[in-house]
């Protein structure tokens, strides 16, 4: 039954999810929101939702690109290079940005007649972003809930799994992570060396699957 939506960046986790509860969705939803990388991104969602034939629509948030500080949104000289446990790497946190986009997402699904809205956070993300962390979800499903009609849930199966998790689980459903984006720079190729392509490069490896990835380093 078709009763939910996605919010797909065009990333490897919710690429994966998107295949993963295919059954279930109705519409895949992207947000541009003035990051680096969200046109390499979007580009991904957009092929993987036409190819599982499900719609998708792109929505514009250009005031978080003017009003927000992030270094995501300041080019990709801003970017630091690392792991994400490394103290640099909170400045990549794009204030509520999840909050945000749950909401628009959840008022998109009240508005086609649709009960859920899936996201694909997970476990790696809590140390960084507090809106990605369990009990934020929690929180957010239940505002979500009480204040639609139809008591709009959030749905984040992937919650507290590893991107190792995540991977392997895409490598069952015969995903291709080439065609999946990463890089926070948003460059022509990975760059390799920031948070994100840390993480990609070690979820892959770990769960057994060649990287064919482009990286500049």
């Amino acid at each position: 039954m078709k009763d939910s939506v996605i919010i797909i960046s065009g990333g490897m986790d919710s690429t994966t999810l998107l295949y993963d509860m295919k059954e279930r969705i109705a519409l895949g939803i992207s947000f541009d929101y003035g990051s680096n990388h969200n046109e390499r991104e979007i580009h991904f969602a957009q092929l993987h939702c036409e190819r599982i034939g499900i719609k998708h629509i792109i929505i514009r948030l250009g005031f978080m690109h003017e009003y927000f500080k992030s270094s995501l949104l300041e080019g990709a000289d801003a970017i630091p290079e690392g792991h994400y446990a490394d103290e640099n790497m909170k400045s990549t946190v794009v204030p509520f940005r999840n909050g945000i986009m749950l909401s628009i997402a959840a008022g998109i699904a009240e508005s086609h007649g649709l009960k859920y809205v899936m996201m694909a956070n997970h476990g790696g993300d809590h140390a960084i972003y507090p809106d990605c962390r369990p009990e934020f979800v929690k929180a957010m499903s239940e505002a979500t809930k009480t204040g639609t009609y139809p008591g709009i849930e959030i749905i984040a199966p992937y919650t507290n799994m590893t991107k190792t998790d995540i991977a392997r689980r895409g490598k069952t459903l015969g995903i291709d992570y080439a065609e999946t984006w990463s890089c926070y720079k948003g460059g022509e190729h990975h760059c390799g060396k920031c948070g994100t392509c840390v993480e990609r490069k070690e979820a892959l490896r770990d769960a057994g699957i060649a990287d064919t990835t482009e990286y500049d380093g």
